[in-house]
C-alpha cells in the first residue's frame, strides 16, 4: 500500500487541508482534486472511484469529503481502513465540520495525518496514540512554567513592597515639609531636600493648585524673553513635513487620516435642527466572505426655539435591507409604527430645548456580501524582490458619495520605502506607523473604480489587515426626516438636517 495524499476537500473539489506523503507538486495535488468530483457517479454509492492512475477512496462529511490518493495496486481493505481513522480524527480538532473550521485547525490536522501515514505507509497507531502524541506533553516545560511563574510572583510581591515604602517616604516627607520649624541649617535640611527630589522623580506628585497670576508693569522690564519660540517651532514642523513625515497636529492630537472621520458643523442652523448619524464596522476576509457588517444609526433631535417645542417628524424609510428599528421611551411607538411620525406620548408636553435628545435610533447587521458599500481586493503576489502588491477599490453602492477616504496597508519595517507604479489618486509612506496610506478625494458613482501598485520586500501576510475609513454626506440606510409640522394644528414647521455616514472600524483581514 503507497498513499500518496490525504486531503479534506469541498464538494467542488477545493482543497482545504492536503497533506503529501511523497514527492508532489502542488499543482499535480490540485489538479487530482478538481476531477475528483467529476469522476464520481450520481446515484451509485460507492467508496472509491479510480482513474488509469491512482484511486480516490473517499468518504463524505457532510458538506465536505475526506479523501485518500493511493495508488491503483493499493490494498482496498486497508486503504479503507485507514480512511476510518482519518475520518474520527478530523472531529477530534473540529466541532463542526465547515471551511472556517477546517481552516482553523489545518495544523493540528496536518500533525494527526503525520501520525497515522510515513512515507506513504500506514503506522500501527490508534486514535488515542494520536491524542497523545500530537498533545507534546512535557514534564520538564511544566517545571520551567512553574518556576518562571514563582519567580514573576516573587518580582510582583517585590515591587508592591518598593511602591509601599517610596509612598510612605514621601509621605514622610511632605509630612515633615508641613511640620514647624523644619529645614533649617544642617544636615536635616538636606537630607530632606535629596529625600523629596528622589521620591518626586519616581512618583507622580500632586497637581498643584492654580495660584492667581500677578498684575505685570507696564514699565520697561529688563529680564529675558523667549522671542520668535512659535516661529521656530513651525519651521521645524515645516522642515519635517518636507522630508515626508507625517507630523501629528496638536490642537486635535489626531493624525490628518484620524481627523477627517467626522464632517464639521453646518454654517447655518434652523431653530428645529436633526443630525442623522451612522457608523459602520466591518470585518472582511482577504480571499472574500464577509465575516460581520453592522451599521448602527440615530436620529438626534435639537430645539431651540420654545415656541417649536411641541411637533412631530415625518420619518420617510426607503430602506429594504430588513433594518431593526427603536424608538426613545418616551415616543409615541404606536404612532410611529402606523403613520412613521415621530412624536411624544402625552402630546401636550415639549420636547427639552438647546439640548441633543436621540429620538430614533437603528440597527442592521448582515454577512451579505452585497450589501457592503466599498470593497477592497489586496493581491500581494511574491516577486524575485520581495512582493507585488495590487490593490483595488470597487464602490458597490451607487448611491453614496465617500469623502477623505484613506486605505491604509501595512507594510514591513526596515526596508525602505514602495516602489509606486500605477496609482490612482495620492499616497503617503508613514516610515514611522509602517503604513502605506492610500488617499482619495471622492469616490462616487463617476469614480467607482480604482487601483494602487507597489513593490517592497516582504511576505504576503505583512500586507494586512488593510484599515479603511471615510466620511460621507449621504445616508446608507436611507432614513431622512421629510416633514417637521406643529403639534397643533399641523403647520409645518423650518427645520435644518445634517447628515453624516462615517467609519468606527473597517478592516480587510
Amino acid at each position: 500500500m503507497v498513499l500518496l495524499a490525504a486531503a479534506v476537500c469541498t464538494k467542488a473539489g477545493k482543497a482545504l487541508v492536503s497533506r503529501q506523503f511523497v514527492e508532489m507538486t502542488r499543482t499535480r495535488v490540485e489538479g487530482l482534486l478538481a476531477a475528483f468530483p467529476k469522476l464520481m457517479n450520481t446515484g451509485k454509492q460507492h467508496t472509491f472511484v479510480e482513474t488509469e492512475s491512482v484511486r480516490y477512496v473517499y468518504q463524505p462529511l457532510e458538506k465536505l469529503y475526506m479523501v485518500l490518493v493511493t495508488t491503483k495496486n493499493s490494498n482496498i481493505l486497508e486503504d479503507l481502513e485507514t480512511l476510518r481513522l482519518f475520518s474520527r480524527v478530523i472531529p477530534e480538532y473540529c466541532r463542526v465540520l465547515e471551511e472556517s473550521e477546517i481552516s482553523e485547525h489545518c495544523f493540528d490536522l496536518i500533525f494527526a495525518f503525520d501520525e497515522i501515514v510515513a512515507l506513504g505507509y500506514r503506522e500501527n497507531v490508534n486514535l488515542a496514540q494520536i491524542r497523545t502524541f500530537t498533545e507534546m506533553d512535557s514534564h520538564e516545560e511544566k517545571v520551567f512554567r512553574a518556576v518562571r511563574e514563582t519567580q514573576e510572583r516573587e518580582a510582583k510581591a517585590e515591587m508592591r513592597r518598593k511602591a509601599k515604602e517610596l509612598q510612605q517616604i514621601r509621605r514622610d516627607a511632605e509630612r515633615g515639609k508641613k511640620g514647624p520649624g523644619f529645614g533649617g541649617f544642617g544636615s536635616s535640611g538636606m537630607s530632606s531636600s535629596n529625600t523629596a527630589i528622589i521620591t518626586d522623580t519616581l512618583i507622580e506628585p500632586e497637581k498643584p493648585k492654580p495660584t492667581p497670576v500677578p498684575v505685570r508693569s507696564s514699565g520697561p522690564s529688563k529680564a529675558l524673553k523667549l522671542v520668535g519660540k512659535g516661529k521656530e517651532v513651525d519651521d521645524f514642523v515645516d522642515k519635517l513635513k518636507s522630508e515626508g513625515e507625517n507630523i501629528i497636529l496638536p490642537s486635535t492630537g489626531k493624525r490628518p487620516s484620524e481627523a477627517s472621520k467626522s464632517l464639521p458643523p453646518p454654517t447655518h442652523t434652523e431653530s428645529v435642527h436633526m443630525r442623522v448619524e451612522e457608523k459602520i464596522t466591518l470585518t472582511c476576509g482577504r480571499d472574500g466572505g464577509l465575516q460581520n457588517m453592522e451599521v448602527l444609526g440615530m436620529i438626534t433631535l435639537r430645539v431651540s426655539d420654545e415656541k417649536n417645542g411641541r411637533i412631530r417628524l415625518k420619518v420617510n424609510n426607503n430602506d429594504n435591507r430588513g433594518l431593526q428599528l427603536q424608538t426613545h421611551p418616551n415616543v409615541d411607538k404606536k404612532l410611529f409604527t402606523a403613520e412613521s411620525v415621530i412624536g411624544l406620548k402625552n402630546p401636550d408636553k415639549s420636547f427639552p430645548l438647546k439640548s441633543d435628545v436621540g429620538v430614533l435610533k437603528w440597527r442592521l447587521q448582515t454577512t451579505d456580501e452585497s450589501l457592503i458599500p466599498l470593497t477592497i481586493n489586496c493581491w500581494p503576489s511574491e516577486s524575485g524582490t520581495g512582493c507585488d502588491v495590487n490593490i483595488e477599490y470597487e464602490l458597490q453602492d451607487e448611491s453614496l458619495e465617500l469623502s477623505d477616504v484613506v486605505i491604509s496597508i501595512p507594510v514591513p519595517s526596515g526596508v525602505g520605502a514602495p516602489v509606486i507604479g500605477d496609482l490612482d489618486g495620492e499616497y503617503r509612506h508613514d516610515s514611522r506607523r509602517n503604513v502605506l496610506e492610500w488617499c482619495l478625494p471622492v469616490i462616487d458613482v463617476k469614480n467607482k473604480t480604482g487601483s494602487l501598485e507597489f513593490s517592497i520586500p516582504g511576505q504576503p501576510n505583512d500586507f494586512f489587515p488593510v484599515s479603511v475609513s471615510f466620511v460621507s454626506k449621504g445616508s446608507y440606510c436611507d432614513i431622512q426626516v421629510t416633514k417637521v409640522s406643529q403639534v397643533d394644528g399641523d403647520s409645518p414647521v423650518r427645520f435644518s438636517t445634517e447628515t453624516s455616514f462615517v467609519v468606527d472600524k473597517y478592516e480587510i483581514l
